[in-house]
């Protein structure tokens, strides 16, 4: 099935792929809270979580460029890793990532490919398409 409208269809993931960064760096903002009382919260530890959610939320701020999707599905990878610090960012990193990969794959439905940017028709492109 592709989209009608790609340029709109891309727009919609777009921010629907900025919101879920946003989320993912607010769900690791709670990490430290849920480590600190067990196995005790280090320096490394904290400094690593808000670099990585500060990541994030940067991340979704760039999700209208052409290699924002990219770097969105490279920071998949250290959040689900926060699961080597506590347990439960297993699964909830596990659903962030699987979110992210059902995005992917609507991406891939509506515009033809996971990655490639949309083609926004030019001014003269009433139907856009454009002459050889």
């Amino acid at each position: 099935m592709r989209a009608t409208d790609p340029v709109r269809a891309g727009r919609a993931l777009g921010g629907a792929a900025a919101a879920i960064l946003v989320l993912e760096g607010i769900a690791v903002l709670f990490v430290p809270r849920g480590i600190a009382p067990t196995e005790g919260l280090g320096a490394v530890r904290l400094t690593v979580l808000l670099v990585l959610a500060l990541l994030l939320i940067l991340a979704s701020g760039i999700q209208r460029r052409e290699r924002g999707l990219a770097i969105g599905t490279a920071l998949q990878v250290p959040l689900l890793a926060t699961g080597l610090m506590t347990g439960a960012m297993w699964f909830v990193g596990g659903a962030f990532v699987l979110i992210w990969l059902y995005l992917l794959q609507i991406r891939k439905e509506l515009l033809g490919s996971m990655f490639a940017p949309v083609a926004v028709p030019g001014p003269g492109d009433a139907d856009g398409t454009t002459a050889p």
